[in-house]
């Protein structure tokens, strides 16, 4: 290996970090075992960034040391005039270069370049090293430089491609900035790789140097589309050399617009529940799998086969058909046309409206003559639906009275004489639900249930009396005394409220309430008392005198008779005093001076005050018992 010398491998090596990162230049220098030293430089690689303060350095293994005398660094030609030679403290000899202001050695003799640029690249460096006899031994390097592109730009075709089109159109076009040495690009579809393919897949790629020594690369893909490629990704990966390996950048994945006529059209009921009743607001889409959209068109049947234009009411654009408040006569087959305005070819699609509905809810009274207290009477309730129905009865209250289309009612009277309705569901239907109202009046006479009680009144007093009744028809009232009367309702009753002055003759003879209407008459009298409180309760307290006084007296006339022996003390001569016998009726006697009093309750006055209960003159006694 004597004089030997070894050719420079290229090696591609650098930092992604950039010129800042001080990438090296090495130097091997190794000395041979017996004669002409052997010099060993692998090719050096520089960082990715432009107009940085970076360098490289030129490095030896420490052993060579031993064997050198000097080390010349010089670019492979012949010095100019006026060119000198410049030694490093070190004992390196450096050529006066454009690179003089740019090199230093280390005290290792590493030689470092700074400011590394793209005209760096591919230079070559050359090593001498001189043995004294041994002669003088060589080696050379390449300095290559990378610069990192940027993350390339993808830009789809946004005014669409027709699928049916013979030609290659273009798809997308791809752009990689910023990159040394010139990259490559790669297209891809779904993931998979495109390739130039005659009459179906065209790359054109343009590669521009920048004044900066930088490249762009410009990449434009053409191909034939079908309409499987409406949801097809697009993307381009652009390939470039880092560090002797090749590295890789993607774009967005981006889907390009694609035109095909239509095929198929669905119309269809777009509903939430899928279940359409009356009232409802109904939407109808047409569904058409071409793009750019159809012009629709809807239309309804009638009969004898004609069809009734619906357009108007539609949404041409969007294809959609709005039917507000719905009926029975909105069902029907509806249909959608499609015009492709490309080549005006037509498609249709139908779909059958059916709208629930419960109609003709009737309800019939058995029997329906006049009904009379104590009569029956049957309710019957029907309807038609297309559907399974459900019947409920309620009365006037909102009440579940009974379930099922029949009601009987038994024992009528007037109390019970109501309004009831007979409410109809859709079981499969939610909301679909219809109600009939049905009155049963019962009928007659009047019948009063309750007046006013016997009154303890003083004359020229003002009193209130009250009767209350009901009947159906509604009833009358007529009192056999003048006053001013109000009559209103309480629940089912109808009132009648009088208020008098007491003379005389009221005193006398008492009121009477009759009630009448056409079917009969009813009336009721009301006594009135001319009584006192202080003389009733004179006339009670000496009534309670004159019982103690008797029963003091028959007392001392039993005890005179026994001491005289007139009578037996035995026990059957008790029993008969004490005991009476069980034949006998039990007739109970209450006296209190103020039960009338309590009886009567407060009565108003005239002018509003209230009235003490030996003064109260009103009490109504409930006559429906």
């Amino acid at each position: 290996m004597a004089g030997g010398r070894r050719a420079a491998p290229r090696c591609g090596w650098g930092w992604g970090g950039g010129w800042g990162c001080c990438p090296f230049l090495c130097l091997l220098l190794c000395c041979g075992a017996a004669g002409r030293p052997e010099v060993y430089m692998p090719s050096a690689g520089s960082g990715d960034r432009e107009h940085s303060q970076a360098g490289v350095q030129l490095l030896h293994p420490w052993e060579c040391l031993l064997h050198l005398r000097r080390v010349v660094l010089c670019q492979p030609r012949p010095l100019r005039s006026g060119e000198a030679v410049r030694h490093h403290a070190s004992g390196v000899r450096i050529d006066e270069t454009e690179y003089s202001e740019r090199l230093s050695v280390g005290e290792d003799k590493a030689l470092s370049i700074s400011k590394v640029t793209r005209q760096d690249n591919a230079r070559t460096f050359i090593c001498q090293v001189g043995a004294d006899s041994q002669g003088v031994g060589e080696s050379r390097t390449e300095l290559y430089t990378y610069k990192i592109p940027a993350p390339p730009e993808i830009t789809p075709n946004s005014a669409g491609i027709p699928a049916q089109s013979n030609d290659m159109l273009k798809i997308a076009q791809c752009t990689s900035e910023n990159s040394f040495p010139s990259p490559n690009i790669t297209w891809y579809k779904n993931g998979e790789p495109l390739l130039q393919e005659e009459d179906k897949t065209k790359i054109l790629t343009t590669l521009v140097r920048e004044s900066n020594g930088l490249y762009t690369v410009v990449s434009t893909l053409f191909s034939k589309v079908t309409r499987e490629d409406r949801n097809s990704l697009f993307h381009c990966t652009v390939h470039y050399w880092l560090q002797g390996q090749m590295r890789t950048k993607d774009s967005p994945r981006v889907n390009v617009t694609v035109f095909y006529p239509t095929e198929h059209v669905e119309l269809r009921v777009a509903t939430n529940a899928g279940i359409v009743k009356e009232g409802d607001d109904v939407k109808l889409v047409c569904d058409a799998d071409g793009n750019p959209a159809p012009v629709f068109s809807f239309f309804r049947r009638e009969l004898g086969d004609s069809w009734q234009d619906m357009t108007s009411l539609a949404d041409t654009n969007d294809g959609v058909l709005m039917l507000h408040n719905v009926s029975k006569s909105s069902s029907g087959l509806y249909r959608c046309q499609t015009l492709d305005l490309d080549d005006m070819t037509q498609h249709e699609g139908d779909v059958e409206l059916v709208v629930n509905y419960i109609e003709g809810v009737q309800v019939k009274m058995e029997p329906s003559s006049p009904l009379h207290e104590g009569d029956s009477v049957r309710l019957s309730c029907t309807a038609h639906s297309p559907v399974k129905l459900d019947y409920q009865w309620r009365d006037a209250r909102g009440r579940k009275v009974a379930e099922g289309n029949q009601l009987l009612l038994t024992n009528l009277t007037f109390e019970t004489s109501s309004n009831f309705s007979c409410r109809v569901k859709a079981r499969s239907v939610p909301g679909l639900e219809q109600s009939k109202q049905v009155a049963v009046a019962v009928k007659g006479k009047p019948r009063i249930v309750a007046i006013s009680a016997p009154l303890y009144v003083r004359q020229d007093e003002v009193i209130n009396l009250t009767c209350k009744a009901i009947a159906f028809p509604q009833p009358s009232f007529h009192w056999s005394v003048n006053g001013t009367t109000h009559e209103y309702m309480e629940n089912q009753h109808m009132a009648s409220n009088l208020t008098v002055r007491v003379s005389h003759d009221l005193l006398r003879a008492g009121a009477m309430c009759r009630v009448s209407n056409a079917l009969g008459v009813s009336e009721k009298h009301i006594q009135l008392l001319d009584q006192k409180p202080s003389e009733s309760k004179g006339i009670i307290i000496v009534a309670i005198i004159v019982c103690i006084l008797v029963v003091a007296v028959l007392g001392s006339i039993i005890y005179f008779l026994h001491k005289k022996g007139k009578i037996s003390c035995g026990r059957s001569g008790k029993q008969d005093i004490t005991k009476p016998e069980a034949r006998k009726d039990k007739n109970v006697v209450e006296v209190k001076s103020d039960k009338l009093s309590e009886e009567a309750g407060l009565l108003q006055g005239a002018n509003g005050e209230k009235r003490s209960p030996a003064d109260q003159s009103e009490k109504y006694i409930d006559l429906r018992n």
